[in-house]
Protein backbone atom coordinates (compact mmCIF):
# COMPACT_ATOMS: atom_id res chain seq x y z
CA UNK A 1 0.00 0.00 0.00
CA UNK A 2 1.41 3.47 -0.99
CA UNK A 3 0.00 6.19 1.68
CA UNK A 4 -0.31 9.60 0.39
CA UNK A 5 -0.11 12.57 3.74
CA UNK A 6 0.39 16.29 3.88
CA UNK A 7 3.44 17.24 5.78
CA UNK A 8 2.79 20.20 7.65
CA UNK A 9 3.35 23.35 4.90
CA UNK A 10 6.06 21.22 2.93
CA UNK A 11 3.28 19.79 0.51
CA UNK A 12 2.89 15.96 0.18
CA UNK A 13 4.98 12.80 1.09
CA UNK A 14 4.21 9.16 0.84
CA UNK A 15 4.87 6.07 2.45
CA UNK A 16 5.24 2.48 1.28
CA UNK A 17 3.62 0.00 3.58
CA UNK A 18 4.50 -3.48 3.52
CA UNK A 19 1.80 -6.44 3.68
CA UNK A 20 2.03 -5.97 7.59
CA UNK A 21 1.69 -2.19 7.56
CA UNK A 22 5.56 -1.59 8.33
CA UNK A 23 7.30 1.27 7.02
CA UNK A 24 9.43 0.33 3.76
CA UNK A 25 10.06 3.75 2.36
CA UNK A 26 9.49 7.26 3.05
CA UNK A 27 9.54 9.84 0.70
CA UNK A 28 10.78 13.41 0.22
CA UNK A 29 8.32 16.47 0.32
CA UNK A 30 6.61 16.70 -3.29
CA UNK A 31 4.68 19.79 -4.45
CA UNK A 32 1.47 17.89 -4.84
CA UNK A 33 -0.53 14.87 -4.70
CA UNK A 34 0.19 14.51 -8.84
CA UNK A 35 3.93 14.75 -8.61
CA UNK A 36 3.52 11.84 -6.04
CA UNK A 37 1.59 9.17 -8.40
CA UNK A 38 3.59 10.34 -11.40
CA UNK A 39 6.73 9.72 -9.27
CA UNK A 40 5.18 6.02 -7.82
CA UNK A 41 4.16 5.07 -11.38
CA UNK A 42 7.96 5.27 -12.80
CA UNK A 43 8.78 3.08 -10.01
CA UNK A 44 6.73 0.38 -11.69
CA UNK A 45 9.95 -0.90 -13.16
CA UNK A 46 12.09 -0.57 -10.00
CA UNK A 47 15.15 -3.36 -9.93
CA UNK A 48 18.23 -3.12 -8.20
CA UNK A 49 20.38 -3.49 -11.98
CA UNK A 50 19.99 0.54 -12.70
CA UNK A 51 21.36 2.18 -9.75
CA UNK A 52 18.64 3.76 -7.67
CA UNK A 53 19.58 2.11 -4.55
CA UNK A 54 22.11 4.30 -2.81
CA UNK A 55 23.48 2.34 0.24
CA UNK A 56 24.68 3.87 3.36
CA UNK A 57 25.74 3.82 6.81
CA UNK A 58 24.81 6.40 9.69
CA UNK A 59 28.14 7.90 11.67
CA UNK A 60 26.15 5.20 14.27
CA UNK A 61 26.96 2.57 12.18
CA UNK A 62 22.93 1.93 11.06
CA UNK A 63 22.40 0.60 7.23
CA UNK A 64 19.72 2.79 5.14
CA UNK A 65 19.37 3.04 1.99
CA UNK A 66 18.42 5.92 -0.75
CA UNK A 67 15.70 5.76 -3.81
CA UNK A 68 17.04 7.93 -7.10
CA UNK A 69 14.92 8.29 -10.12
CA UNK A 70 16.69 7.68 -13.21
CA UNK A 71 17.98 11.36 -13.11
CA UNK A 72 19.57 10.76 -9.60
CA UNK A 73 16.99 12.96 -7.96
CA UNK A 74 15.84 11.78 -4.52
CA UNK A 75 12.95 9.69 -4.24
CA UNK A 76 12.70 8.73 -0.59
CA UNK A 77 14.90 7.21 1.84
CA UNK A 78 14.66 3.64 3.88
CA UNK A 79 14.33 3.25 8.01
CA UNK A 80 17.31 2.52 9.36
CA UNK A 81 18.69 -1.38 9.73
CA UNK A 82 21.27 -2.87 12.32
CA UNK A 83 22.52 -5.32 9.66
CA UNK A 84 23.50 -4.75 5.94
CA UNK A 85 21.67 -8.03 5.16
CA UNK A 86 18.61 -6.45 6.95
CA UNK A 87 19.16 -3.29 4.25
CA UNK A 88 19.78 -5.77 1.48
CA UNK A 89 16.29 -7.65 2.06
CA UNK A 90 14.61 -4.46 2.62
CA UNK A 91 15.55 -2.97 -1.00
CA UNK A 92 14.09 -6.48 -2.06
CA UNK A 93 11.33 -6.02 -0.09
CA UNK A 94 10.86 -2.38 -1.70
CA UNK A 95 11.12 -3.84 -5.37
CA UNK A 96 8.63 -6.57 -4.43
CA UNK A 97 6.42 -4.69 -3.01
CA UNK A 98 6.11 -1.75 -5.96
CA UNK A 99 5.79 -4.87 -8.11
CA UNK A 100 2.89 -6.42 -6.11
CA UNK A 101 1.14 -3.16 -6.31
CA UNK A 102 1.69 -2.08 -9.85
CA UNK A 103 0.18 -6.07 -10.61
CA UNK A 104 -2.80 -5.09 -9.15
CA UNK A 105 -3.14 -1.83 -10.22
CA UNK A 106 -3.22 0.10 -7.16
CA UNK A 107 -0.85 2.75 -8.73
Amino acid sequence: MIEIKQIKDNGFGFSLKAENGGNLLNSVPFANKDEIKRTVRRLTNIDDTRNIFERKTNHEGKFLFNVKDENGKLIGHSELYTSEAGMENGIKNVINRISHISNSGNL
